[in-house]
């Protein structure tokens, strides 16, 4: 009997592809990332301690409590400095710089602490070795990549090795090999150590290991150096003596195995480690010569079409991350303050460009500005419309909502019933187009760069175009009207303001597409007639919050020639000044509420607004008295990081009219809890907040290191004797520095300063002065505390001789003395290379290892302080001594300064409602996304729905429909069933599949009672 079903192979069932995609990665050539090459160091070195070291790990958990505590601490420390950074990817930034800046000071740390030796695991051994054998790769690679390079040039090695390497991918694989190199000759190539030490047990309270229980499968791992045993030697046994290779039998590296160590002379023995670390360099030099000479040939078995057609489906879009307000160290937010200043102080007041757009106007007073009115909507029967604010932070974010705004339709099932809601014909943007300054950068890749993606501009659309005649109407349109393609006006923003306006008059109004959306926009305002008696009116408010005189003429003379009796308007401005006002006790917009209330006169039936980034609608509360505006909506969800709701939960009147809260998202409650995360994830997501944190806390006890006295906190005999030492010395260090300490005082007065002038100005001065020194004290008091705790860990071991016994070179001395013992030099090698660098070659692993061991050079000279005083110190001893200090007090600090100020952050907005917008910039939310969207119906009715998605997707993908849909030469993308290019990698995250209404009303053309109705959930 035959059977349909085949066979599934072995490697079938290991998914062979997916063992492909892990060993080969995306870059043109795999040695160059030494990914592979740690995992592989990584699970070697784990192997060779472990089964050397578990017997002897347990017992030294029974006998020393106290120095394993500090271990954890020490461990600890580092794991919360460093714990932004897992799992990033590696590249040349700041968190690539922490990586090796935790490995080296903390290596340098643990070098010092107890009973490694005892282990089996020689730190000095391995960290002289790593630094010999590092240097040693590193010189001798670069030789052979110059004398490669040369080859090439000369045409003698392939065109295909047309790249060059980086000399941090050569750093980086000679670290790796330098590590492997150390741990497999410290457990494989000491083997007297090896067979003379026993296996030891002792009755502890670890009474799991018994004698009766070798047979079960704890005590065979715990006897795992039998394995290892066998595999050193087998794989990492001698190879061989100098006499069989006479050719470099005086460049070799002699080892001390033959003889045990008690050799009467040299040993003609060729080190394993010497064997090792060719046999590194030879495996790397042979993959390189391949791989650059023969391409993807033995890396890549698939075929040319094969790989490109993975290569397109595993394709994603760049998007930037969201903007880290809290950055210490970025370029943009300093230039964005920069910009800020030079607005506020030479454009407002001085030079307005609106000001600038009425003396270009060519249009007489009196006659209809076409440059400013549109009316190319005015016949239609119906209309949608989008309206949406605050986009261009994160790309994630923003791409969401314009991918949903893109889509021919949106269907939403509610209730059981299909809700279909087409796309609009016109999209409303109200400024802040790109974060965090406007430039032609920010603009191009927060703005441009998603909604080209959502929906691709015509394909004669140039970006360098500059429309100079607009609008330049697409071919075959004689008429705006006739163009029945999505249409985009846009609002400045203040964040648009900061240069000027000059990138938005660039970008907006001398630009004819935003992806497919057409823009015939030509001024930073504009006025909209709709159809069924609508208007939109755009107002630009620039940094001073109101409009000024020219658009006030323009929008009263409008009003009185063409808006007319029973007439509704939909005012559209950035700022909602009507719940700022109320929240900063200010007013503001003047020329905004007389237009509103002495002109238009209750015509105004809907003002939108963002600046905010979350959603709210307040609906007036019937009255006898005349209502200037009868529903107040802000959506700034547009893709900027998330405002909260909760602090605007008290508004309640507008115009001496009484509102109520009609939807909020996200709701109250939710708002209150995501306020949160400034506690558990500050540090997390504003870890380039370290640069200022770091130095803040290390000004504010500069003065105070060291600390001499503290041997009567280690001498108490009770756990409450040695807390209250402890802060007894926390308290009179704080003493010392209001009494005697200059720099750190002055520190904490400036730090007080800029603490009460941070409070919201809403806040009374004595609250203001209360608030910034609870502020300031807690950062006081957490960074005397860590100033105690780094001085009382490099008293302890001081105490106990692991620091600050032999001087600078502690670690080369060793190094010295031990040195013709393991690796001897018959034929006087060293001395000659010594004598051919002039003495470099010994000077420079000298002030390496000196440079390297950080902890010892901080406790020498702190030693030289208690004893001689500062004064004995030159100034470059002093330099040398805080230098060694701050390395280590930054990491202590990094993760605490952020724990205190997320924590006041989080009582500031929950608590006090103050600092809305600091608390929630700092947790970079890009979910709770909205948009809302309009409908001009037959009756003339506006029909408003509010959609929104809760979570954006943060890994995209090639849209399978998008790619298969077939693509015409001159073909609009809105007139495609598919217009976006990338969808969710996750399928039911995508945003298509995850929107919802969170609002939704009706604003009727005549006076009758409006319907409202919005889901309950929005509202707490």
């Amino acid at each position: 009997m035959g059977s349909d079903v085949q066979s599934v192979g072995f490697l079938d069932t290991l998914k062979m592809e997916r063992v492909r995609t892990i060993l080969t990665h995306t870059y043109p050539y795999p040695h160059e990332h030494s990914r592979h090459a740690v995992i592989a160091v990584v699970v070697g070195c784990l192997f060779f301690i472990s089964s050397d070291n578990i017997s002897t790990l347990i017992e030294k958990l029974d006998n020393n409590i106290k120095w394993w505590s500090m271990y954890a601490c020490l461990f600890g420390f580092f794991y919360f400095f460093s714990s932004p950074f897992i799992g990033k990817t590696i590249k040349p930034s700041y968190s690539n710089f922490s990586r090796w800046y935790i490995v080296w000071i903390l290596v340098a740390a643990v070098y010092h602490l107890p009973s490694f030796q005892s282990m089996g695991v020689d730190m000095r051994m391995n960290l002289s070795l790593g630094f010999n054998v590092f240097v040693t790769s590193v010189l001798f690679l670069l030789f052979f990549h110059i004398i490669f390079i040369g080859l090439w040039y000369i045409g003698l090695v392939s065109r295909v090795a047309g790249r060059r390497p980086a000399i941090l991918t050569i750093l980086q694989n000679c670290a790796v090999l330098s590590v492997a190199c150390c741990v497999f000759y410290s457990h494989c190539g000491n083997r007297a150590i090896l067979r003379d030490r026993q296996l030891v047990r002792r009755n502890s309270w670890f009474n799991f290991w018994k004698k009766d229980e070798r047979n079960t499968w704890l005590s065979k791992f715990l006897r795992m150096n039998e394995l290892k045993d066998q595999v050193c030697s087998s794989w990492f046994a001698p190879v061989g003596s100098a006499s069989d290779y006479p050719l470099l039998s005086k460049w070799v590296i002699y080892g001390e195995l033959a003889c045990n160590g008690a050799c009467a002379g040299p040993s003609d023995e060729i080190s394993p480690l010497y064997s090792l670390w060719a046999t590194f360099i030879g495996l790397y030099i042979a993959n390189y010569v391949v791989e650059r000479s023969t391409g993807w040939a033995l890396t890549h078995p698939l075929s040319v079409e094969e790989h490109q057609k993975s290569k397109e489906k595993q394709m994603k879009p760049y998007f930037l991350d969201m903007v880290p307000w809290y950055s210490g160290t970025s370029a943009d937010l300093f230039k964005t303050v920069f910009d800020l200043l030079v607005s506020v102080t030479v454009f407002v007041g001085r030079f307005d460009m609106r000001m600038m757009q009425a003396a270009m106007d060519k249009v007489h007073d009196g006659a209809e500005q076409k440059d400013l009115l549109y009316d190319n909507f005015v016949e239609k029967d119906d209309l949608w419309f989008d309206f949406m604010a605050d986009t261009g932070d994160g790309g994630n974010s923003s791409y969401s909502v314009a991918r949903l705004l893109a889509q021919p339709s949106i269907n939403i099932n509610r209730d059981g019933s299909m809700l279909k809601l087409p796309r609009g014909d016109l999209l409303l943007i109200g400024g802040d187009l790109a974060y965090p300054n406007p430039s032609a950068f920010t603009y191009e890749r927060r703005l441009f760069c998603p909604f080209e993606y959502a929906l691709q501009p015509p394909p004669w659309s140039k970006q360098e175009h500059i429309a100079v005649d607009k609008p330049e109407l697409p071919r075959g349109v004689s008429e705006l009207k006739n163009y029945d393609g999505p249409q985009c006006f846009v609002i400045p923003g203040n964040h648009d303001w900061f240069d000027g306006l000059h990138t938005f008059m660039r970008y907006i109004c001398h630009k004819s597409w935003l992806g497919g959306w057409f823009m015939p926009q030509k001024k930073s305002y504009f006025a909209l007639q709709l159809p069924k008696r609508w208007w939109v009116f755009g107002f630009d408010l620039a940094l001073h919050g109101d409009i000024d005189v020219y658009q006030f003429k323009f929008f009263t003379e409008l009003i009185k020639n063409k808006v007319r009796d029973g007439d509704s308007v939909i005012i559209m401005t950035h700022e909602p000044n009507w719940l700022l006002d109320w929240y900063w006790n200010d007013v503001s917009g003047k020329n905004v509420a007389h237009l509103i209330c002495d002109y238009l006169k209750g015509r105004c039936k809907l003002r939108v607004a963002g600046d905010l980034h979350h959603y709210m609608r307040h609906s007036f509360i019937k009255t006898d008295g005349p209502v200037p505006v009868q529903h107040l909506i802000v959506n700034g969800c547009g893709g900027a990081f998330l405002h909260p709701t909760h602090t605007f939960s008290n508004f309640k009147k507008f115009c001496g009219v009484s509102y109520e809260t009609k939807a909020a998202y996200p709701s109250f409650e939710d708002s209150s809890r995501i306020a949160l995360g400034n506690i558990l994830k500050f540090r997390k997501k504003n870890w380039q907040f370290d640069f200022i944190g770091g130095i803040i806390y290390f000004i504010l006890v500069f003065s105070m290191f060291p600390q001499c006295k503290l041997g009567h906190i280690l001498r108490e005999d009770s756990f409450s004797g040695h807390m209250g030492s402890f802060f007894q010395t926390v308290w009179n260090a704080f003493m010392y520095m209001l009494g005697r300490s200059y720099v750190s005082l002055a520190g904490a007065v400036l730090l007080l300063i800029v603490a009460v002038i941070f409070v919201p100005s809403k806040v009374s001065r004595k609250k203001r002065l209360m608030i910034g020194v609870l502020h300031v004290s807690a950062h006081l008091a957490a960074a005397l505390i860590l100033m105690l705790l780094l001085e009382l860990g490099v008293e302890m071991c001081v105490q106990h001789k692991l620091l600050g016994t032999s001087g600078y070179h502690t670690l080369y001395q060793w190094y010295r003395s031990v040195e013709s013992e393991h690796f001897p030099d018959p034929t006087g090698l060293r001395a000659r290379i010594e004598q051919w660098t002039f003495g470099l070659y010994p000077a420079c692993i000298k002030y390496f290892m000196s440079a390297f061991d950080v902890p010892e050079v901080m406790a020498v000279t702190r030693n030289n302080i208690c004893k001689n005083g500062m004064e004995s110190l030159s100034r470059v001893g002093a330099v040398i001594y805080y230098a060694s200090v701050f390395l280590y007090f930054w990491v202590f600090s990094t993760p605490v300064v952020s724990l205190v100020f997320g924590s006041y952050l989080y009582i500031c907005i929950n608590w006090l409602h103050i600092h809305f917008d600091e608390a929630f910039s700092s947790l970079r939310i890009a979910n709770y996304k909205s948009f809302t969207r309009f409908h001009i119906n037959s009756d003339g009715d506006l029909e408003v729905y509010t959609l929104a998605v809760d979570r954006v997707p943060k890994a995209w993908k090639l849209d399978p429909e998008w790619d298969r849909e077939p693509k015409q030469p001159e073909q609009m993308s809105h007139l495609r069933k598919f217009p976006s290019k990338w969808s969710a990698a996750a399928g039911q995250q995508d945003p298509l599949h995850t929107v919802k209404i969170v609002d939704q009303f009706v604003i009727r053309q005549t006076d009758k009672t409006d319907v409202g109705a919005s889901d309950g959930s929005v509202i707490s």
